[in-house]
Parts: C-alpha cells; structure tokens; sequence
C-alpha cells in the first residue's frame, strides 16, 4: 500500500454528532491537542481555525505572547468541547 494515498480514519465527532474523517494530525502536541485529535473531525476543526483567525485579527493577538496562546486555547476548548457550541452541520 503506498503511505501517500493512506485512507483518511473516520471517527464519531464530539462536536457536531456526525461520523466524519478526522483531522489529518494532531494540531499541538499537549493534552487539548491530543483530545482535539481523538475527538474532532476535520470539518469542525476547519471552523474553528476560522474562528481562531477572526479572534487574533479581532484582538491583534501576538502568537508569541503566552497569554495570547492561554486566551486561544481557552476559546479553542469552549468552541469544540462546549455542549452550547455544538452545531450538528
């Protein structure tokens, strides 16, 4: 089998209830990361980069800043991981 046309994992995502394929890598390599991994779909996680964008433009965040990372990871739990944040899209 050639690694680069590997099939994409499906898994039942904890955000939008839907069985979809999942993020292609973990986004960081930390606890939330690690459950984003095992519990988001990829289409999820396209929506919250989306959203992360729009939160450092809003902000003018500086990724640099530990306290600008604390605030995204902050939002990044509450916008997947929150029973108010489910879409079912």
């Amino acid at each position: 089998m050639n690694v680069y046309f590997l099939p994409m994992v499906t898994l039942h995502c904890t955000r939008c209830g839907l069985d979809r394929d999942r993020m292609a890598f973990q986004p960081f390599q930390n606890d939330l990361g690690r459950r984003a991994y095992d519990e988001i779909c990829s289409v999820c996680w396209a929506e919250w980069l989306k959203t992360q964008q729009q939160l450092i433009n809003h902000y003018g965040l500086n990724l640099r800043d530990p306290k600008a990372k604390e605030f995204l990871f902050q939002n990044m739990e509450q916008f997947l991981f929150s029973s108010a944040g489910k879409s079912g899209s």
